[in-house]
């Protein structure tokens, strides 16, 4: 709330600087829906995916003020970005690769998929939206974690159909990875080819050279080489896993103008609950 406020109130007063005044300083409705309230509304509709019609009943005010209230506040956790250790902020890609480099840790990379409202007959690029997975109208955007599974990126939100290393060039990930050296950043077969074009620094899924008749030694090989990639890999799968259980993403589906706000601001607040949750429970072992 202490981040968030300053940012909601510099938002009120750039609005209402942004046009002339018609009324007296002070005139005019004053808010039912203080700024807690409102803070609270939208981190209670992001975490259960409560509808508007049932917050407005709990804080006794319209539905056409809690959803004001959601679309004013969603947008601020969503710039925030990730917390990481030091207690800083990543907000573009380029912050996330930049602190890599300099902790030096290792990183996972994958894409997930939430599904959306179709779009409505007629409209442009329709299509573009249907899964090649799930064959439903969908969105995908890209995760990051570090080796331990903590949220250091999420968006990059692009339709449903695109491939995977498709949306990592389009966020500029492998640009990004052929300035810098000494990263390890684990990926799954979707990223194959960015293994080479980023000099080794994408680790993706063992490649299998030999598809008929493999020899017996092979398959031992490359099985063990595949449950050991996978071992270290598992820990985006959890960290996509509590995205998702932030209801607002799988309870209903949801509006696709809001969806990267929402599925971003939903990861900086699992950041902050996964950098404290740990940090107390290595406390309490400590003790």
């Amino acid at each position: 709330m202490a981040e968030i406020g300053p940012l909601w109130q510099a938002q009120q007063e750039a609005r209402l600087v942004s046009r002339p005044r018609s009324r007296a300083p002070g005139a005019g409705a004053k808010y039912r829906l203080v700024f807690v309230d409102r803070l609270l509304a939208t981190v209670v509709h992001l975490r259960h995916g409560t509808k508007h019609d049932v917050l407005a009943a709990w804080f006794g005010v319209d539905r056409s003020t809690i959803t004001r209230a959601v679309n004013e506040i969603r947008p601020l956790p969503a710039e925030r970005g990730c917390r990481v250790e030091d207690g800083r902020r990543l907000r573009p890609l380029a912050e996330v690769v930049e602190h890599l480099g300099r902790s030096g840790t290792d990183s996972i990379v994958d894409a997930t998929e939430v599904r959306v409202r179709r779009p409505a007959a007629g409209t442009a690029g329709r299509d573009r939206f249907v899964s090649g997975n799930s064959r439903q109208n969908a969105v995908k955007t890209m995760i990051v974690t570090d080796e331990v599974g903590r949220m250091l990126f999420c968006g990059a939100t692009t339709p449903g159909s695109t491939a995977d290393i498709t949306q990592a060039r389009q966020s500029e990930l492998v640009t990004l990875l052929k300035n810098t050296t000494g990263l390890r950043v684990l990926a799954d077969a979707g990223y194959q080819v960015l293994g080479a074009r980023t000099g080794g620094q994408v680790i993706a899924l063992p490649y299998r050279k030999f598809r008929k008749n493999p020899s017996s030694w092979y398959e031992e090989i490359h099985t063990r080489q595949r449950k050991a990639h996978s071992l270290r890999r598992i820990r985006v799968e959890h960290g996509i896993a509590h995205v998702k259980n932030w209801r607002s993403l799988t309870r209903h589906l949801g509006r696709r103008e809001t969806f990267a706000d929402t599925v971003r601001a939903v990861a900086g607040l699992l950041s902050d609950h996964q950098y404290h949750d740990r940090v107390e429970a290595a406390r309490t072992t400590v003790r």
